[in-house]
């Protein structure tokens, strides 16, 4: 690309915007504007007023701990029963539901899983049928949906507002080193100098946060166990270096990090099953790359799943599950730095990226401790776009405790 080709020129596409509000409002994914559009942990911007390492993640971490072992302990007596397959991707999301209820909200999963059922439910009403986004009068060629998607955003916001209410009310009004407390912070801090978030925006990152919170690391772990359950071999390595690592210790969230293979996994299965499988973005100027002139307002589409597979950027074996070419290139020896987009690129990446590599570690290195597994006769391999890309049809799985 051209050297004069800087983040500025390009932003979230307007129709985007108008057709995801219910699921997202203003919120980071969708918002540009110097507060939310660009905070992103310790590299934000000083007048964001937010700082995303205050996050208490020894408390993260525990919490992590102690929902992937309720969940492995479910399994266990599931497979005592004699049932040996489970639903992987159905276990596993709920699971890191909980995680992000309890440790970004202070919640508990009864009353972060009313939020959940209502996102999903908004997941499937705006994205699984077909739609006519950014066509004029969209909303009138569909309005059941149109309606549903109102109704849903209007019944999460109360939800949401409810628990930014007891939130505030909690702890004698000194907010709590979590997201949302944070986020409280932000509102108290700013309101001195004129810029306290308005409850809307407080609600539209809630609703961002809960989606994002849990999706992505649901998603990476159960398309990992897929990939390690046909791939055995993988499941040994990760073993061995877990043992390295980490020997017959409790999990230290700073002895994860030196997990290396268990990384290079990751960055594979993201490579291969990215969460969020398009990007897209909109000329905000006149903008030429090469010899090619891209005018002011065009919408640009990104397939990342193309992208990924493409044997020109990541040779012949670029439908291969191969972790080693991770080894020793940030890139996997992508012939192009921007061909690996697994959390989105420039300023735009997502800000959860550190905290979901550490939940996929310390929830792996659980899971592979203490079971090997296979791919169960009845899993139906059908990936599905639900604006993030995940198992269609469930991931069932043969569990064996080790």
């Amino acid at each position: 690309m051209a050297s004069g080709v800087m983040g500025k020129s390009w932003g979230k596409p307007r129709v985007f915007k108008h057709d995801r509000e219910p699921m997202f409002g203003n919120g980071l994914v969708m918002a540009e504007d110097s507060f939310n559009g660009e905070f992103c942990g310790k590299n934000a911007p000083k007048n964001s007023g937010i700082d995303y390492s205050l996050i208490n993640i020894i408390a993260m971490s525990s919490l992590m701990v102690e929902s992937t072992t309720k969940m492995l302990d479910k399994w266990t007596a599931l497979i005592n029963s004699g049932n040996h397959e489970i639903d992987v991707e159905r276990e596993i999301t709920a699971t890191a539901g909980e995680i992000i209820a309890k440790a970004s909200f202070g919640i508990s999963y009864e009353n972060g899983s009313k939020v959940f059922e209502k996102l999903r439910a908004m997941q499937i009403t705006l994205f699984k049928s077909n739609r006519y986004v950014g066509v004029p009068f969209s909303k009138l060629i569909s309005p059941k949906k149109t309606i549903e998607a109102k109704k849903l955003g209007n019944e999460i916001d109360a939800l949401l507002l409810s628990i930014i209410k007891a939130h505030k009310n909690s702890n004698d009004g000194c907010p709590q080193k979590d997201l949302l407390g944070l986020l409280l912070q932000v509102d108290r801090v700013n309101g001195m100098s004129g810029k306290m978030l308005t409850t809307r925006q407080l609600v539209d990152e809630c609703k961002t946060f809960f989606f994002g919170g849990h999706e992505t690391t649901a998603l990476a772990l159960s398309w990992t166990l897929l990939l390690l359950a046909m791939h055995p071999d993988w499941q040994n390595i990760l073993r061995e270096e877990i043992r390295q690592v980490t020997g017959d210790k409790e999990i230290d969230f700073t002895k994860v990090a030196g997990l290396k293979k268990m990384g290079w996994v990751m960055n594979e299965v993201l490579r291969l099953y990215p969460p969020s499988p398009n990007v897209q973005r909109q000329a905000r100027e006149d903008i030429r790359v090469n010899d090619l002139l891209i005018p002011n307002g065009t919408n640009m589409w990104i397939d990342v799943v193309a992208m990924h597979h493409d044997p020109k950027l990541w040779g012949e074996d670029a439908n291969e599950f191969k972790p080693e070419r991770f080894k020793d290139d940030l890139y996997g020896g992508c012939r192009h730095k921007m061909g690996f987009l697994p959390f989105g690129f420039g300023g735009r990446m997502c800000i959860g990226r550190n905290l979901t590599a550490m939940e996929y570690k310390i929830v792996l290195t659980l899971i592979l401790t203490r079971f090997s597994f296979s791919v169960s006769p009845t899993y139906s391999h059908s990936p599905a776009i639900l604006l993030s890309l995940r198992p269609g049809n469930g991931l069932q799985l043969i569990l064996q405790p080790i």
